[in-house]
């Protein structure tokens, strides 16, 4: 996630960097209560050692007719209904990336990774 999106208006060009919408991408999913992004082991691995990984579970592609799609791998709160959950972070999203960027979303693929089962759920009573 590196490439930039060049948008020419008569002043000049706009560059928006593919990093730049998986970062509006990680906050407006993360406003939906229930949900958390779901990254890489690597991307792990270096928010422990420091560094903050704000494209945490998103991959985007953005095509030649200035149209995005994306991809976010998320963790649900046990007890949420996981297609109502999803259907919100699709509107979160598609609405954050095309009022902040002016970019028409094509798709948002939720992929559900896991549950949290948050602290009331760690001991399974027999």
């Amino acid at each position: 996630m590196s490439e930039n999106k060049v948008h020419t208006h008569e002043f000049g060009h706009v560059n928006i960097s593919d990093d730049v919408i998986g970062i509006i991408t990680n906050i407006a999913a993360s406003e939906i209560e229930g949900v958390q992004l779901h990254g890489t082991l690597a991307g792990d691995i270096a928010e422990i050692l420091g560094k903050k990984n704000m494209t945490k579970g998103v991959r985007v592609d953005i095509n030649d007719q200035d149209e995005v799609q994306v991809d976010l791998s998320v963790v649900v709160d046990f007890g949420v209904v996981i297609p109502e959950i999803a259907w919100k972070v699709q509107e979160s999203v598609k609405t954050a990336i095309e009022n902040m960027t002016d970019l028409k979303v094509t798709s948002i693929n939720v992929n559900v990774q896991g549950i949290n089962l948050g602290k009331n759920h760690d001991k399974v009573d027999e």
